[in-house]
């Protein structure tokens, strides 16, 4: 047994070994549940982290694997028996696929902020500290580190702290014993304070008319907006109100806007009274699907609890239909589907995909096409209105383009492939950023630069920019047919369908 194969082994040990001592003074209070069943957590979150940094490059050597096994063998006996070879991994399919796990906080690091935000306490931060630990080692087994590998810790750094940041968390407060309960799993739903400020109609309308491009999808949120006004003023009138369907369908590829989009619906359904909140959870197949018989109903019940009185946005729900004959996307779509009848005046749903993958799944139950009869779809971008986007994107960090900036730009959005998958804005996003560094490298060969050229971006910092093509990014979402376990609950995708506003910089 190599050293390579302890070091993964160790780190996976000492998450567990150092959050079941931290942890204990809340174990049966704050996080309700007994220490058996933490410890269970913590191996599910450990297996997670391996199998999500050993998976991040797409290549599964027989180091990486046979380490994974040593680390995680002895928590989960029947999934890795005795004898269990490299091959046996990758022929179960249980790596592969594991690299979305890196998107969002697990339910148990949700609880933790949650505690900590309750008690200003940061048992969170020592689960950041230990799971960084996992990452890192995890991304070290081979000789070489991939930029792919590199690029998922820091997203999987960023997540955590933006976690710890969004629950108002003290990184360095003191680990002590807190108050007060906490659901196990499952940030609460937001507070009153956290509500966003109910606005008038014709303020959200004019924010969805500044977005750049969607004509289509302007004209259908309008015509819905429509709808709902006149069946609240027959509502209010003792009029009878046909009973329809306010759930949606959005179809396009990512980056579209269709994040913004669900979270600009949401407000406008809380200030026409169909729901109380008006607030958007988000979530994919890895927040509604479990790796084991019972958990996934109890999964997709916890979203909508979340999400009650809101919106709920599944991303990528075309993936609930995908897997092997053990997955259990097919019971995510089941409870997903009657809940939405349950609840149909509480919670309103909104399912996101690529156009041909989510007839699929209309297909995929009988109940699925009465209660989602309206798709909005979002066409890509032109060149000119990615340019308008990255424009606003560099707005907001006070950059600019020049003249031959602006015509870089274009010539290098005309050249992209715009098929099945291409990243919108997204690209636009990771167009900007590369750009910036090579602004950078240019500005410090610059003696004593002026502030219009520490502000100005030229053709020099966008020739040659090589992105990675973000469909590598969605394959790196598909989940693979897996008999492993997944994560606790999740949320959402990794909010890369935001559209920059006028409003918002960026």
């Amino acid at each position: 047994m190599s050293k390579t194969d302890l070091g993964l082994a160790a780190a996976v040990d000492a998450f567990i070994d150092t959050l079941m001592a931290t942890l204990e003074p809340i174990t049966d209070t704050t996080l309700r549940r007994p220490a058996e069943q933490l410890r269970k957590d913590l191996a599910l979150d450990a297996f997670n982290c391996s199998a999500a940094f050993i998976d991040c490059d797409d290549s599964h050597s027989d180091l990486e694997l046979e380490a994974f096994i040593v680390a995680l063998e002895q928590h989960f006996p029947e999934l890795l028996p005795p004898e269990t070879k490299p091959t046996d991994v990758r022929a179960a399919g249980i790596i592969t696929g594991k690299r979305s796990w890196i998107n969002e906080p697990s339910g148990l690091f949700n609880s933790l902020v949650a505690a900590d935000q309750q008690g200003g306490t940061a048992y969170s931060s020592v689960y950041y500290e230990q799971a960084l630990r996992m990452a890192h080692t995890a991304i070290g087994l081979d000789d070489y580190t991939s930029r792919f590998e590199l690029s998922g810790v820091e997203q999987f750094r960023s997540m955590l702290l933006r976690t710890m940041k969004s629950g108002n968390v003290n990184s360095g407060a003191s680990v002590a014993t807190t108050g007060g309960p906490a659901a196990p799993g499952v940030a609460a739903p937001p507070t009153e304070e956290e509500l966003p400020e109910e606005r008038p109609i014709d303020e959200l309308l004019d924010e969805l008319d500044a977005l750049v491009g969607l004509d289509a999808v302007k004209e259908e949120v309008k015509l819905v907006t429509a709808l709902l006004k006149v069946q609240k003023l027959r509502a209010e009138r003792g009029l009878p109100v046909p009973d329809s369907s306010r759930h949606l369908i959005f179809v396009g590829n990512p980056g579209t806007g269709k994040t913004t989009v669900a979270r600009l619906l949401a407000q406008i359904y809380r200030s026409l009274g169909v729901v109380d909140k008006g607030h958007l959870v988000e979530t994919d197949r890895s927040g509604m699907v479990a790796g084991f018989v019972g958990q996934t109903a109890t999964k997709v019940n916890e979203l909508f609890d979340r999400a009650d009185q809101g919106v709920l946005l599944v991303d990528e729900a075309y993936s609930l239909t995908r897997g092997g004959e053990k997955d259990f996307g097919r019971e995510a779509i089941d409870t997903l589907v009657k809940l939405v009848e349950d609840r149909r005046d509480r919670v309103v749903v909104i399912l996101a995909g690529y156009p041909d993958e989510m007839s699929d799944l209309v297909q995929a139950n009988p109940g699925m096409q009465s209660r989602f009869p309206r798709t909005i779809g979002f066409e890509d971008y032109t060149d000119e209105e990615l340019l308008q986007i990255f424009s606003l994107i560099a707005g907001g960090q006070e950059y600019h383009l020049d003249d031959t900036g602006e015509e870089a730009v274009l010539e290098f959005f005309a050249a992209q492939d715009k098929g099945h998958g291409f990243g919108n804005g997204r690209t636009a996003r990771n167009l900007f950023e590369a750009a910036v560094s090579r602004h950078a490298i240019r500005m410090v060969e610059i003696d004593d630069p002026t502030n219009d050229e520490l502000m100005t971006l030229n053709r020099e910092d966008i020739d040659g920019v090589e992105l990675i093509d973000d469909r590598d990014a969605d394959e790196y979402r598909e989940v693979a047919d897996s008999d492993g376990p997944d994560e606790a609950d999740n949320d959402a995708a990794d909010g890369g369908d935001e559209q920059p506003t006028a409003q918002a910089g960026a």
